[in-house]
């Protein structure tokens, strides 16, 4: 529903007894006719008339409050900050005006700022909104907000502590990911050490994080450390496993760095055992045929492509092992195959929640800013 038939419907219910009082005790209307006026052109959609409207009630009836607030939604809403802004400025400054009604032009005052991207204003308006009110969520909320935006992780995850102590509900999984967050911009200043204890927080802090695990491996990989690696992104399997399939593309990444296959192999048929997809047959395809085992790697690719049709990936790996193996004719089947298929996404994404849909994992939804929502879409013509 837009959101101009929102803030009409809502404006409706507030007021509607109260003019109704009015027209009982015969008083003049006009003023009440053209807020009214504006209402049905909210509801209607019409945000250009309602305005209109609007500024005709406050010219006539400047004592309103509710007035000024709605034009200044209005004004949010169709991009003119500026408007929103100098109205709410003014509707602050009134004499008299109850506590509730000015923490509300508070908040939405930093609202418009920060739509308006003066994230500096916006954080100190929120800030004066916590010292009347220390207990107001949405404030936090839009202070974590801007955090987010700014990267600023640290102070993401204080906010998020303050809002655990206020709302119930399950916080760990969006403390976790700040603490990974903030354990990557670690390792980017090179301080891989206080990386790791940032990432171990994070998986005590939410043992099904993924992310932490995946970024654990990582970074012991880049030391070295290649058992410690394998270890972490085993974690997944048993933790996140509709995860896994990002812990083997990393196995298959690094198989050229790893001294110990059998390692390697432990961690493939493990997975297999637990979980059988078409990711896994990849994988372990691609290590049986490094390892020179070519004919299983054929039925362990050929199971992958069985599962998934699309997964072109698999059939370019299979054209691959043909052609090396002197087997054209089969090989330029395949490559026909992935002609056909090379335009079809094998890999998207999609939010439970608001339904966006990426061709790359993203842990916090960029639309709905939810995080851990995001799961893998398999393509309809695939086999489950």
């Amino acid at each position: 529903m837009p959101i101009f038939v929102i803030i009409g419907l809502a404006l409706f219910s507030l007021l509607g007894g109260w003019v109704f009082f009015r027209k009982k005790k015969k008083a003049p209307l006009s003023s009440e006719e053209a807020l009214f006026k504006g209402i049905r052109y909210l509801i209607t959609n019409e945000p250009d008339r309602a305005i209109e409207e609007f500024i005709r009630s406050v010219k006539l009836n400047s004592d309103t409050v509710e007035t000024y607030i709605t034009l200044a939604d209005l004004y949010r809403s169709k991009g003119e900050i500026d408007r929103a802004i100098r109205i709410r400025q003014n509707v602050i400054l009134r004499p008299n005006l109850d506590k509730d009604t000015k923490l509300m032009a508070l908040l939405d005052l930093g609202l418009d700022y920060r739509k308006g991207g003066f994230l500096d204003r916006a954080l100190s308006i929120f800030n004066e909104v916590l010292q009347e009110d220390p207990k107001n969520v949405k404030a936090l909320k839009e202070m974590e907000r801007i955090y987010e935006d700014l990267k600023d992780w640290d102070k993401a995850y204080e906010i998020r502590k303050k809002i655990e102590r206020l709302e119930k509900g399950d916080h760990k999984n969006i403390l976790a990911h700040y603490l990974v967050e903030m354990a990557k911009q670690e390792e980017e200043k090179g301080d891989k050490k206080n990386a790791i204890s940032l990432l171990n927080k994070a998986i005590s802090t939410d043992p099904t994080c993924a992310d932490a695990y995946l970024h654990l491996g990582d970074i012991y990989m880049s030391m070295g450390k290649q058992k410690e690696a394998i270890s972490s992104w085993k974690k997944v399997l048993y933790n996140s496993p509709g995860f896994i399939f990002l812990a083997y593309k990393r196995v298959e990444n690094s198989l050229h760095k790893i001294k110990d296959t059998q390692l390697v192999e432990d961690f493939l048929l493990e997975c297999i055992k637990r979980r059988k997809d078409f990711f896994i047959c990849t994988a372990y395809a691609k290590f049986l045929y490094a390892k020179g085992d070519v004919k299983n790697a054929l039925v362990q690719i050929n199971r992958a492509i069985e599962m998934a049709p699309s997964f072109w990936e698999a059939r370019r790996f299979k054209g691959k092992m043909l052609l090396e193996q002197g087997m054209k004719d089969e090989a330029l089947k395949e490559l026909s195959d992935i002609v056909e298929n090379i335009s079809t996404p094998y890999l998207r994404f999609q939010c439970r929640i608001c339904g966006f849909e990426s061709e790359q994992l993203q842990w916090q939804c960029p639309q709905c800013r939810r995080w851990d929502t995001i799961y893998i879409k398999k393509p309809s013509i695939d086999k489950e």
